[in-house]
């Protein structure tokens, strides 16, 4: 499955020959207006006013042009519904239903939008699309898909489901929209606009949404007027070759710390796409031992394993472990016959117990390498016992 695409997005450049057209055009023929161009999730990129423009028409511009770009259409539909009866029209999020924004498209997809105002409807409209059918350039851009927003989700509510806990769980795109929102059965109601939030905070402002929790409670409250950022931790950002591409928010977990290591599970369970040639690298401030599977792609796997209890014995035909003790004591017995066994999948094997095999005591730092084909079984263990999984291919 695809986890990433590729987005085009107008860059600055690109979004001052767009300005510099339409201008030329209102210049021609005397008109005082302000004109805006917006990236595709409606975020304003940049603004120009010409003489004598009004002071209202800037942020009607923009309104505008945020219209054209979220309902990927010019904001003159959305005017024309309104004048036809349609009311309900007025009560959509983010729209403005006066004509002169126009969407910026290249290959059929589009990449921001321009708006106008400070004329007539119909100057305004074709002020913008002098402005939109000038040539501009983008940037490619990683994106995330659908698929990649789910297995997030998916990843973070696995463990979350292996602590007994049922939050909700949000996945927005890099401007903070939502993709994918994951409510099991027992989740609280307020939890689900919460997820949303967080997820939101992390991706439109890059980092984490503990940092904003951790300004607002340790001197700096000014922190709860960033606008659209709520600051409760629980929210993160979501990368992709260094791009943030989304955010990943988690609401009503067992505490606010356990939110934080949910979201940080769930935005880590991506690095698999980075199996393509890119190196995987995890800062120590954002890896949870215990939190489940970190990188799975082609050849091997990572998994951030955390045990309370002893296991069944485990039998992989085609993957050798090595394991490497974070906290706790454990022993694992290698070797012996399965009783019993039972296959779950292609060359793995499970039963409840083994006779015969050789034992080993496990503490903190140690190592175990057992290789494809032996079974292994942890008989005692702490709780909880933290390790780190490599399992490679065989």
């Amino acid at each position: 499955m695809e986890y990433f695409r590729t987005r085009k997005v107008i860059d600055d450049p690109g979004a001052d020959a767009v300005l510099e057209a339409a201008a030329a055009y209102a210049r021609e023929r005397g008109h005082r207006v302000v004109i805006a161009v917006v990236d595709a999730s409606g975020e304003l990129i940049q603004l120009r006013r010409t003489p004598a423009a009004q002071i209202a028409s800037s942020r009607v511009a923009v309104d505008k042009a945020r219209t054209a770009a979220i309902f990927v259409r010019p904001s003159r539909v959305m005017e024309e519904q309104v004048t036809n009866g349609r009311l309900g029209a007025l009560a959509l999020h983010g729209v403005s239903a006066l004509t002169g924004g126009i969407p910026l498209v290249v290959d059929d997809e589009v990449v921001g939008a321009i708006g106008t105002s400070g004329e007539t409807p119909d100057e305004d409209e074709a002020i913008s699309l002098a402005g939109a059918v000038t040539k501009f350039s983008t940037v490619s851009l990683p994106a995330l898909t659908y698929e990649g927003a789910r297995k997030a989700a998916e990843a973070a509510n696995i463990v979350a489901a292996e602590r007994g806990v049922e939050p909700v769980i949000a996945v927005v795109d890099a401007g903070g929209d939502p993709i994918y929102l994951l409510r099991p059965d027992g989740a609280q109601v307020a939890s689900t606009n919460v997820s949303v939030d967080k997820a939101r905070t992390a991706a439109i402002y890059r980092r984490p949404s503990k940092d904003f929790e951790d300004q607002a409670s340790n001197g700096r409250p000014s922190a709860l007027h960033l606008a659209r950022a709520v600051p409760l931790q629980g929210g993160m950002p979501i990368l992709h070759d260094g791009e943030v591409v989304g955010g990943i928010g988690v609401s009503g977990a067992s505490s606010a710390d356990e939110d934080h290591e949910l979201s940080v599970i769930g935005a880590q369970a991506l690095t698999a796409a980075n199996g393509n040639g890119h190196a995987a690298y995890f800062p120590a401030a954002s890896v949870v031992a215990g939190g489940g599977i970190l990188l799975e792609t082609k050849g091997y796997k990572l998994d951030a394993g955390r045990r309370e209890a002893p296991g069944e014995v485990e039998y992989h035909e085609h993957a050798a472990d090595v394991m490497h003790v974070v906290r706790g004591t454990a022993t694992v017995v290698t070797g012996g016959e399965m009783i019993d066994p039972r296959r779950v999948g292609p060359g793995e094997l499970r039963a409840t117990s083994a006779q015969g095999g050789e034992r080993h005591t496990l503490g903190d730092g140690d190592v175990l390498a057992i290789p494809s084909g032996v079974p292994h079984q942890f008989v005692e263990v702490s709780d909880p016992f933290l390790y780190f999984v490599v399992k490679v291919e065989a």
